[in-house]
């Protein structure tokens, strides 16, 4: 078995602690208390809140801001079907907004095109780890009075021309701790906010909805008199279970307290696709467009393939590049309306929780989206070490040479 390298002494360290504890907060804290601690000061932020995943937190953070059975939230077409599963399951109707065909992300003048009179919330994905247009998309929420939630699953630590980091521009940030993620806990996720009143609504949404949890604390047992006592109320809100495991939260800290080194390894990755394929000037490949003075985190390298113009088809490319040694080529999913799951929703019934779901699934024209989504390539930036990157982009020169002598 080949042996990882991300997973070492501190989480070995941190999980012992949890083990020894017997689950119990040790005198600083639990772990998730610490995580969250780490997490929201390195963000400049003033509260976090911990969850079992990416889409858990995206569930809890919509429901924050309010949206409710029949609303309307926009977002891209180009992203996870997770996206829409959370708008789902708050009872509320998904809107497609286009992408920009060069940077592939959320269009701002489509998401204006998109408002309407149940619009509640924007949803934007900083896709692959580049920051999307946040000051247009501000001016146009400002306008409207509709609140942001970012998804950054994908984009940890990227900031745009201002160097405002990812999740700390609209209300909400949202991140997956998932295991191809920048850190990952094998799965769990996270919020902050700087919303008192925000970040109270999601610690309860997500925490079986005891009533005295805050803002600040997950805590639920705070005095043993209350908790044994039979005339004691727990719970005052409606809420799910999403709380992140104190296993996984040890694991979170120690891989929070190296997120700058590994956001900076995926950095040296895709800035060393990028002037690969810059210096060479192929035919096939055009990476995605970062705008000046943004900074691209690299979730991974990704890139538009078109050779389909000469006759290239993806698979092609893509087997090749397999067959000389390559780590693989990652499609981009396909657009959420196209999921089997998001077509067949009137079939379904859906429901969500008790509460049975709108009749529409979605709607939303999204051309640019659908032509670009076949065309996306991503090559993988979680490489250990220089030497492991330059072995991925000598295979992907001799893979486009092998293909530029024939097409």
């Amino acid at each position: 078995m080949k042996k990882g390298w991300r997973f070492k002494n501190k989480e070995i360290k941190y999980l012992k602690e949890v083990l020894n504890s017997d689950f119990s907060a040790l005198s600083n804290g639990s772990m998730n208390e610490r995580l969250e601690k780490k997490f929201y000061l390195l963000h400049k932020q003033k509260y976090a809140i911990t969850a079992n995943s990416g889409t858990s937190t995206l569930h809890m953070a919509l429901n924050a801001c309010g949206v409710g059975h029949g609303d309307e939230v926009i977002i891209p077409s180009l992203t996870v079907a997770m996206c829409g599963f959370a708008v789902w399951q708050c009872g509320a109707v998904p809107v497609y907004a286009d992408v920009d065909e060069n940077t592939f992300l959320i269009d701002p003048k489509d998401i204006e095109k998109k408002i309407t009179k149940k619009t509640k919330a924007i949803l934007v994905v900083h896709l692959y780890g580049l920051v999307c247009d946040m000051d247009r998309i501000l001016k146009i929420a400002k306008k409207h009075k509709l609140k942001i939630v970012e998804d950054c699953a994908q984009c940890f630590l990227g900031k745009d021309s201002k160097k405002r980091i990812a999740g700390t521009i609209g209300e909400i940030g949202s991140w997956s701790f998932e295991n191809s993620k920048h850190i990952s806990t094998g799965e769990g996720g996270i919020v902050t906010t700087n919303n008192k009143e925000l970040a109270t609504s999601m610690r309860k949404f997500g925490g079986v909805g005891f009533k005295n949890l805050t803002a600040k604390s997950g805590k639920t047992r705070i005095d043993r008199s209350k908790f044994q006592n039979p005339n004691w109320y727990r719970h005052d809100t409606l809420a799910y279970n999403y709380r992140l495991s104190e296993i996984c939260a040890a694991v979170g800290l120690a891989q929070t307290e190296k997120l700058q080194m590994f956001v900076k390894k995926r950095i040296q990755s895709g800035k060393a696709y990028y002037n690969f394929l810059k210096r060479i000037k192929s035919k096939f490949l055009i990476p995605q467009r970062v705008p000046k003075g943004f900074e691209h985190c690299y979730y991974t390298f990704p890139a538009k393939f078109e050779g389909e113009k000469y006759g290239l088809s993806w698979q092609n490319f893509r087997k090749k590049y397999v067959k000389m040694g390559g780590d693989g080529i990652y499609a981009a999913w396909k657009t959420v309306d196209e999921e089997t799951v998001f077509k067949k929703a009137r079939k379904y019934g859906l429901v969500s929780g008790t509460m049975k779901l709108t009749n529409s699934y979605g709607y939303g024209k999204t051309p640019v989206a659908k032509k670009l989504q076949k065309k996306i390539m991503q090559f993988t930036t979680n490489q250990k070490n220089k030497k492991e990157i330059q072995k991925q982009i000598n295979i992907l020169n001799k893979t486009i040479l092998f293909f530029e002598e024939r097409f």
